[in-house]
């Protein structure tokens, strides 16, 4: 059913920035960290992140409106509920992914002149620097896939594999995950040199390092590691044109093993781009962040994937995000 709009519900809509921003601007500066143990007023927390007051106190001033501080007298403090996913020493904390998001709001904000232009958005660092911000998306991603993974791998087995290549790996959550699923199995995690030490810290702490090899490199330009009977490449796709994923896969099919099979996880569009909504939106994402990434349909993944030597093209499972999986068989 079509929505009928209103003018009360469009300015809704465009307000939606507001809360977003203003949690941007306290998880790049940490503010729940630095007052969960010790509570404070503005002028201590401004003083702790080399912020300045007033700005500060606004900036608290907002979170305690939308119910993300408490406020009592002048002294702020973090509710429980908040802290347990806001603050950096919680095992559950989602802030790298909220930080991701929050360098995805400053392309966005550039979204008008990106469609005027058809380049995408002018890209800068947050407070938190360039290592701050590559760290933010390798833990984003850790973020929206660890607690999906074992459901997505189980949707592939019984599995049967031997070497694993996760191609893109970033700090090693599917690895993880198919490593527990096939107790037998090794794998080689693929992904750039500055990703490789997060991948070891998070595959040490998983106990399961000794059964992978890191290998530092870039897909789009160094050879593949070669020799696995499975290529995994999870939310890869998306970042390339399709000239791009038709190279990317024609070096996977050669690094494969005869009988391989390579697994895509990504966006699968139906044929009029406009759903699973969500992709629409990504596709959005894409633009401003990439030069010729986007979100495909199943037509152009079995096309790209048939014109780099792929047989046997299947779309194993359709999800609304990011879940969708095709596989494609060397043969």
């Amino acid at each position: 059913m079509t929505r009928k709009w209103n003018a009360d519900a469009l300015l809704e809509l465009i307000r939606g920035f507001q809360p977003a921003c203003i949690l941007a601007a306290a998880a790049d500066l940490d503010v729940f960290t630095i007052l969960r143990d010790s509570p404070a007023t503005a002028a201590v927390a401004a003083a702790r992140v080399g912020a300045a007051p007033h700005a500060m106190a606004v900036l608290l001033d907002a979170l305690a409106a939308l119910g993300l501080l408490t406020k009592q007298g002048d002294c702020f403090t973090v509710p429980a509920d908040v802290a347990e996913w806001l603050t950096e020493d919680s095992p559950t904390n989602i802030l790298p992914g909220i930080r991701h998001q929050a360098n995805c709001l400053r392309r966005w904000a550039q979204l008008a002149r990106v469609v005027q232009m058809g380049r995408p958005a002018e890209r800068a660092s947050s407070v938190r620097g360039e290592q701050g911000d590559c760290e933010s998306f390798i833990g984003a991603m850790n973020n929206f896939s660890e607690t999906v993974a074992p459901l997505v791998v189980s949707r592939l087995m019984p599995l049967r594999v031997e070497r694993l290549l996760d191609i893109g790996g970033a700090s090693g959550t599917w690895t993880i995950a198919f490593l527990l699923a096939v107790p037998d199995a090794t794998a080689v995690l693929f992904d750039l040199p500055e990703v490789v030490p997060l991948a070891r810290e998070r595959l040490t702490r998983a106990g399961l390092v000794d059964r992978v090899t890191l290998v530092a490199g870039d897909y789009n330009i160094d050879p593949m590691p070669g020799g696995a009977d499975l290529a995994w490449l999870s939310a890869i796709a998306h970042q390339n044109s399709r000239r791009q994923n038709r190279l990317l896969y024609t070096k996977i099919y050669a690094a494969l093993a005869p009988l391989g099979t390579l697994v895509i996880r990504d966006v699968v569009m139906d044929v009029s781009r406009t759903e699973p909504r969500a992709g629409a939106l990504f596709a959005v994402n894409m633009l401003t962040a990439t030069e010729g990434g986007g979100a495909f349909t199943f037509d152009e993944f079995r096309e790209d994937l048939e014109s780099a030597g792929f047989s046997d093209v299947q779309l194993l499972h359709r999800d609304e995000g990011m879940n969708s999986l095709i596989r494609a068989r060397k043969l």
